[in-house]
């Protein structure tokens, strides 16, 4: 998962990196495959994304993001599981 800055962006500027970041992807990066992201507003209205992707390798995930530009990256984390509520609840026993 990539937390990303964008700054202060407007909305189609914020469409417009989306559109870069899966084109590169698909055209240059046929392993990074873009699962979903997450779009934060801060206080101060600039915009921090957590983006999910599934890459071969963290190298590959920042050639992309470099590629496609616009934003700074704050964090990159290595996703170990995926919970749900209803996962910890049978895990658990409770029904």
């Amino acid at each position: 998962m990539i937390e990303r800055s964008f700054g202060d962006i407007s909305d189609e500027e914020m469409l417009a990196a989306a559109v870069r970041s899966d084109k590169v992807a698909r055209e240059e990066y046929p392993d990074v495959t873009w699962e979903h992201s997450h779009v934060c507003v801060e206080d101060d209205g600039s915009i921090t994304t957590f983006c999910v992707y599934d890459a071969p390798s963290e190298a590959l995930v920042r050639e992309h993001a470099a590629k496609f530009g616009g934003h700074v990256i704050s964090r990159m984390y290595e996703i170990a599981d995926d919970v749900t509520p209803a996962e910890v609840r049978r895990r658990a026993g409770i029904s």
